[in-house]
Formats: C-alpha cells, sequence, structure tokens
C-alpha cells in the first residue's frame, strides 16, 4: 500500500512541478507579450536543460519510485518487461538495482537528446507557419505555450498506445525501423527543398475550418476567437495553433518510433519526451536568431533517422554483438556536435543579388 502511494505521489509531483513551471513562464514572463530576446531565449533554454539534467540525476538515484519497484520479485519483472537485455548480478539485490537505475538514467538522456535534436526539424516548420501567416512575433509565445500543451496531452495517447501495440506486436518495431529509415533517406534527398508558405491560405486545414466555420479575415490582437458585432468568429491566430498542432503530430510520427529504439519504457519514453517538447518554446526563439548559422542540422537529422531504423530493424543482431544504449548516446551527441561545426567551419554561401542599373 506504502508503495502504491509513493508511485502516485511522485506522478502528483511531477505533474505539478512541470505544469508550474509552464505557468510561471507564461503568466509572469510572458504577460507583456514582448518580442523574446536572445538573452532571454538562452536563460529558458539553460533552465529546461537543467531541469532535464536534474531530472537524469533523480532516475539515477531515485528511479524504482517510477515503477515503485521494492523487491527482486518486482525488478525481475520490470527488466522482463521493458529491459530484456539487461544482465542484472543475480547474488546482490542493491547492485541489481543500481544496475536497474543507471540503465534508465541513460536511456532518459539519450531520448531526451533524440527528441530534441528531431524537434529541430519540427521548430524550423513552426518558424516557417509562423512568418508564412503573417504572426505578430510578440504573439509566438501565447501560440507556442498553447501548441506544447496540445502536444504533452498527444504525445502522452501516442507513447502509451504505441508501448500497447508493440508489447503484444513485437514486429512492429520493424515497421517502426523501416519507416524512419524511409523518413531519413527521402529527408537527406530533399534537405535543399524549400517549404511553400506563400500559399498558407490554401491548406486544407484552413479550407476545412473557413468551410465549417467563421473564419475572421485578419488578427484581432492575441486572440483565438472573438465576438463582432453579435458574431462569433475564430481568428487566424487560432488556425495558426492548430496547424502547429497537426505539425507535431506528423513529426511525432518519426519521434515516437525512434525513442521506442532507446528503451521500451513507456515511462521512460514519456518524460523524455516532456523535457524535449516543454524545451521546445525557448528553442524555438533561440534558432530563430541563429537559424542561417546551422544549414547542416537537417543532414543530422536526416542521419539520426537512418541510424534509428537501422537499429530497429536490427536490434537482435545488435543485441548479440553487445551493442549498448549508451552508444547511442554517443552518436546522437556527436552528430550534433559536427552538425553545428560543419555548419559553423564552411557557411551556406548566399547567392548575390545582381542589381541592373
Amino acid at each position: 500500500m506504502m508503495g502504491f502511494l509513493s508511485h502516485n505521489i511522485f506522478f502528483i509531483v511531477f505533474g505539478v512541478v512541470i505544469l508550474g513551471v509552464l505557468m510561471i513562464d507564461l503568466l509572469l514572463v510572458g504577460k507583456d507579450k514582448h518580442e523574446i530576446s536572445l538573452k532571454e531565449s538562452l536563460i529558458w533554454t539553460s533552465i529546461w536543460v537543467t531541469l532535464a539534467v536534474g531530472f537524469c540525476m533523480f532516475i539515477r538515484f531515485y528511479g524504482h519510485h517510477i515503477h515503485n519497484i521494492t523487491d527482486w520479485e518486482s525488478l525481475k519483472s520490470y527488466v522482463a518487461m521493458y529491459q530484456p537485455t539487461l544482465r542484472l548480478p543475480l547474488d546482490n539485490y542493491d547492485a541489481a538495482l543500481d544496475a536497474y537505475r543507471k540503465t534508465a538514467a541513460t536511456d532518459f538522456i539519450t531520448g531526451y537528446l533524440l527528441e530534441y535534436t528531431l524537434s529541430l526539424d519540427n521548430v524550423f516548420v513552426i518558424m516557417l507557419l509562423l512568418t508564412g501567416f503573417g504572426v505578430n512575433k510578440s504573439d509566438y509565445k501565447q501560440v507556442l505555450f498553447w501548441g506544447i500543451l496540445g502536444a504533452i496531452v498527444l504525445r502522452f495517447i501516442f507513447i502509451f498506445v504505441g508501448s500497447a501495440l508493440i508489447s503484444r506486436f513485437n514486429w512492429i518495431l520493424l515497421v517502426f525501423g523501416a519507416f524512419l529509415l524511409y523518413s531519413g533517406i527521402h529527408m537527406f534527398i530533399t534537405r535543399n527543398k524549400q517549404e511553400d508558405t506563400a500559399d498558407s491560405q490554401g491548406h486544407w486545414l484552413v479550407k476545412f475550418l473557413s468551410k465549417h466555420f467563421n473564419v475572421y479575415p485578419t488578427f484581432i490582437g492575441h486572440y483565438f476567437w472573438k465576438r463582432v458585432e453579435g458574431k462569433f468568429y475564430i481568428t487566424p491566430l487560432l488556425v495558426v495553433l492548430l496547424m502547429v498542432e497537426l505539425t507535431d503530430v506528423i513529426f511525432a510520427m518519426d519521434s515516437i518510433p525512434a525513442i521506442f529504439s532507446i528503451t521500451l519504457d513507456p515511462y521512460i519514453v514519456f518524460f523524455s519526451n516532456i523535457f524535449a517538447i516543454i524545451g521546445l518554446r525557448s528553442l524555438f526563439f533561440l534558432l530563430v536568431k541563429v537559424v542561417d548559422l546551422f544549414h547542416y542540422l537537417k543532414v543530422g537529422i536526416a542521419f539520426l533517422l537512418s541510424f534509428i531504423g537501422f537499429k530497429l530493424l536490427f536490434h537482435h543482431w545488435l543485441d548479440t554483438i553487445g551493442y549498448k544504449n549508451v552508444f547511442s548516446l554517443y552518436i546522437i551527441g556527436a552528430t550534433l556536435l559536427i552538425s553545428i561545426l560543419a555548419s559553423l567551419a564552411f557557411p551556406e554561401k548566399k547567392e548575390k543579388v545582381v542589381k541592373e542599373s
């Protein structure tokens, strides 16, 4: 009974802390609807990364509370379900518990870094949506805040449904692997293709909403909906928010299968997703300032998708040769670092516009 209470108290405290920080960000930091500066985006990015690292440390030393592991039987049951390749020392429970916590912490930080990296492409598309619709920069924070809350709910559903399917149909991992490998190759081939935002009003979602709802032709301050002259309207800002949510759903099709290559534990998958998503808004404002500097990031993301797809397709073979998840952490970190350094060392050449006299 005490274990059950401890398990539930942990999740209640976790939810309260995350919602509390998000509300502070929205109600206090974002109350004046100002345009986010580079300094502010750096500060908030640092805060979210620090919280993620702190949570990793919590898992490292207290991770057994997540699954209410209190004895040998509960530990063996967890390992059999979510970590079948983990070899525990059978003569020492404390050493076995420490090995579990160490593995869970490594899986979390690896999954977090992977999700954060894959989110970069999502950020670029959101950036194009906001600029394509002509959203005022002072309204970016509001759109992204509610977009992130919606993304958390959607990811929760996707992750636990996906985990249930994988536990019943293990071959789904192969489908995920093939899809990610295709996505990586396709992203590399189309890396230089420019997204078209000029015809954002012709998007199918915009057409659908315009057909079934009263859509006001222009923005009305920071409102998502407004009653004008007795008639209820949704504003273009709500349309943009819905498109941001739709974008996250599309990108979740890549990122969630990818993280299941790191761990089958739905809680670790969910936690790493949450910390990556809640840091997405500050990351967005940071990348807005430096987006032109890191043009090789898309190549790095394409490589990671292909690598994760390969890992899922050949996970049985990798297990037989002693592949460890910490290797994935090294590969993800190295790919991100190389992409950034290559972008700085070989800046993108801008086409010169020749003016006619």
